[in-house]
């Protein structure tokens, strides 16, 4: 059986009693990072229990891993699938696992917990009974705006609060092309979730730009929007 595990964004007393008691009761874990998966582990490891097999498990090498853990799970193991921070295949490497599982009519369990778009979600103040995750937007800002424009199409039709991912890197041009799009509307910002410095804050897209011009954003980023929620 393949185990879809939750893990901390942040804050790591957010991990629940049955994602460790799922991990430490593993054949394998496939991670990420196996460096993080084992800092995780090992803040929760008591003197009885052992820290499964670790294997790393990642964009770049997923295509040459799932054969291998598919025939470990006919064997009959059992396997965890984390990512360094949330909850796996939600913007992280996992769903052409599941999809193969589904095929080849493996069960699949998901341990939830944290999940940033979620989090950021319930904190925002904007309308949550529907929503649009749209991941990570593209690096190429050709590719970005054509998402965009796609995403002001779709809210016509129906209205929902929109949710990216977006790294500090790209955080300033995405809102640039963001404005261009939308206009100068409010949105909600929230960055470094369960974290120290942790910050929902909620202005109009002008201002982040200009903030993140003269600071430098730090951080992993969740933007969220909905123009026709009512102020």
């Amino acid at each position: 059986m393949l185990y879809l595990v939750s893990t901390p964004i942040g804050n790591l007393e957010d991990i629940t009693l049955r994602a460790l008691n799922t991990l430490f009761g593993m054949d394998s874990i496939y991670c990420e990072d196996t460096r993080k998966t084992f800092n995780l582990l090992k803040n929760f490891q008591k003197e009885a229990l052992t820290i499964p097999e670790l294997v790393s498990y990642y964009e770049e090498n997923e295509l040459e891993r799932i054969p291998e853990v598919i025939n470990k799970l006919k064997e009959g193991k059992e396997i965890a699938l984390v990512t360094n921070a949330g909850t796996p295949t939600i913007s992280d490497p996992g769903f052409k696992l599941v999809r193969e599982c589904v095929r080849e009519g493996i069960k699949v369990f998901p341990i939830p917990g944290p999940s940033s778009p979620i989090a950021a979600l319930s904190s925002s103040g904007l309308p949550t009974d529907k929503f649009l995750f749209v991941g990570f937007l593209s690096p190429k800002q050709g590719q970005r705006l054509s998402l965009l424009k796609k995403i002001k199409e779709s809210l016509e039709a129906l209205p929902s609060t929109v949710i990216f991912m977006e790294s500090p890197f790209r955080i300033a041009k995405t809102l640039k092309d963001l404005q261009e799009v939308f206009g100068d509307i409010e949105i909600v910002i929230a960055r470094e979730l369960t974290k120290i410095y942790e910050e929902v804050k909620r202005e109009k897209v002008s201002y982040f730009s200009s903030l993140y011009q003269t600071k430098e954003p730090k951080g992993e980023f969740v933007v969220l929007f909905n123009p026709k929620a009512v102020s």
